[in-house]
């Protein structure tokens, strides 16, 4: 008996070889059209405005070598005489690797719909909706590797049933060590369903504020404005109250000043119109009140409501000082004056009265 007639599982060595180079060849062809194939699509999609030759040209990236030169053995195995068994195992073999080489299609077709859903928020701005559907993507990955994961368990033949009933089991216990972690967890998707705040919104928890920089599965971070980073865990954050100052839609400002007791009460009664006057002439603002509303210590108090119909802090900022700039001039041109600190010290008369002509004692004044 010659080399290249030795019998291995059934087949000689000869036509083991031919099976060998067999594979080879038609990994090669099948790597060298993949390649072919891929550059001709990036060229069009250079001239094309659709997606869908970008998603093409995805897919083919992520085709694993491995997978070709795997697959290519399986077609080899033809030229071969297996027995039930090898032939059985080279066709469970071929399934697992297809499956899991599906497993990185699948990733790139949702990471294609997440990109495209997410330029489509960032074109309309919603940063909810971009907070959303960064988070849906990310649960989705998650779940589409455990269904990889539990289809190639199935095939390898693994009862599925039998390994999801002791997970459950087990995961009763996993949950009670992991009870604060998988409740920031529930907190995170909670937040991203009900979106309570996104991205880039400016929040006040307790004695904290700061804008939104991420939402993780386990803590939130914001950004304060003194600069620093500031973490909060989810579970903590959701149980808060929450100021969003982002949702605000127009400010409410109440300020009040006061003026000295030596003021009219003809000057009294004109100056809640001066007010009115001041605020009706800017944009962006919607007079509500202006009254004379106490007799302070040393000021007759005014107090002032009035809305802003912008949620920025700094154009709020930038209106109140105008109104106040215009009532300080309005004031002083009509010769009122604004009342400050002051305390009024009435001292006794110590002078005594003449005595009368019997003589006696002097009187008090």
């Amino acid at each position: 008996m010659t080399f290249l007639n030795m019998v291995i599982y059934g087949n000689p060595l000869e036509r083991w070889a031919l099976a060998l180079l067999a594979t080879i060849a038609l990994a090669i062809i099948l790597r060298l059209m993949l390649r072919l194939i891929q550059r001709r699509i990036e060229r069009l999609a250079d001239r094309t405005k659709t997606g869908l030759d970008d998603l093409l040209v995805d897919l083919m990236r992520r085709t694993k070598w491995w997978f070709l030169s795997l697959e290519s053995a399986y077609v080899s195995t033809i030229l071969l005489d297996l027995p039930g068994a090898a032939d059985q195992a080279a066709r469970t073999a071929a399934m697992l690797v297809l499956i899991f080489q599906a497993g990185f299609w699948g990733v790139g077709l949702l990471d294609y719909i997440i990109r495209t859903r997410l330029d489509q928020e960032k074109a309309e701005k919603d940063a909810a909706g971009t907070t959303t559907v960064s988070a849906l993507g990310y649960v989705a990955r998650v779940a589409l590797w455990v269904v990889v994961l539990l289809l190639i368990l199935q095939n390898a033949g693994v009862e599925v049933t039998a390994l999801i009933a002791s997970l459950g089991v087990g995961g009763v216990a996993v949950a009670l060590a992991l009870q604060s972690t998988l409740g920031d967890l529930f907190a995170s998707l909670a937040m991203v369903l009900d979106q309570p705040f996104v991205l880039g919104d400016f929040i006040i928890v307790g004695d904290y504020m700061g804008t939104v920089e991420n939402i993780g599965l386990k803590t939130t971070r914001i950004r304060s404005l003194s600069g620093e980073q500031i973490v909060f865990s989810n579970s903590d954050l959701l149980n808060s109250r929450v100021r969003n100052y982002k949702r605000m839609f127009e400010r409410r400002v109440v300020f009040g000043f006061g003026v000295v007791y030596d003021t009219s009460p003809d000057t009294l009664s004109e100056i809640g119109a001066w007010v009115k006057a001041i605020i009706e002439d800017l944009d962006q603002t919607r007079f509500d009140r202006a009254h004379f509303s106490a007799f302070g210590d040393f000021s007759l108090n005014f107090e002032v409501v009035y809305y802003v119909l912008n949620s920025d802090y700094n154009f709020y900022m930038d209106i109140q000082q105008t109104i106040n700039i215009a009532l300080y001039r309005k004031l002083a041109s009509e010769g009122v004056e604004f009342a400050f600190p002051t305390h009024t010290i009435l001292l006794p008369d110590r002078g005594q009265r003449p005595t009368d002509a019997g003589g006696g004692s002097p009187q008090p004044a």
